[in-house]
């Protein structure tokens, strides 16, 4: 390894540690099930904000986006990038603020089909049990790609297998999730999405 080699890699094992220190931390401020899966809706609006960009766009738009505008020119990297702003904003102007709102009021709903259950009275559970499949079906693919971009990074920068880093990718980002819960992924969401600010 090259001199640049060791410092980014120490830098990203710094990165990892920190993260799952963000776990174990916010892990102890975790004092019931409502904090482990809502942060005890303490968040507020901007880290919220942060955290849910960095979530939803953090490989595509870090190695994603850079490749469409490569492949295809800026033009069509530039309409994606401002259709995905003007649905975004729209999203959290009308969509958020009600579904935060009525989530609270329907039985303190936790997950969206346990909200899509408790919103209509759904009383046997089918809403819950469609919206939990669909959530399945899109986020396997959806997780899978964020630890495929994890992998990529890994073997481009250092020769690391392929395979081998997106296993340590994951086992990372289950430890921190599942010691810190939503409080841990949103900081963490945080902290990524100031990253990749200062990188774009």
């Amino acid at each position: 390894m090259i001199k640049e080699q060791i410092c980014i890699l120490i830098t990203i094992v710094a990165y990892l540690l920190i993260v799952l220190g963000i776990g174990v931390y916010c892990s102890k401020k975790n004092n019931s099930v409502d904090d482990f899966y809502l942060g005890g809706r303490k968040l507020g609006p901007f880290v919220t904000a942060m955290s849910a960009e960095a979530s939803d766009m953090s490989s595509w738009l870090l190695m994603g986006l850079p490749g469409v505008a490569y492949l295809s020119g800026i033009a069509d990297a530039s309409w994606t990038a401002i259709g995905l702003a003007i649905g975004t904003y729209v999203n959290w102007l009308i969509v958020a603020k009600r579904i935060r709102c009525y989530s609270h009021i329907a039985g303190n709903s936790i997950t969206i089909p346990d909200f899509f259950s408790r919103r209509y009275r759904d009383n046997k559970n089918i809403l819950m049990c469609i919206s939990a499949v669909i959530i399945i079906i899109f986020f396997i693919p959806y997780t899978a790609s964020g630890f495929a971009a994890c992998g990529k990074l890994f073997s481009s920068l250092f020769g690391i297998d392929y395979v081998l880093a997106m296993i340590i990718s994951a086992i990372v980002i289950l430890g921190y999730t599942t010691m810190g819960g939503f409080l841990a992924a949103s900081t963490t969401d945080f902290i990524q999405s100031i990253i990749m600010t200062i990188a774009l």
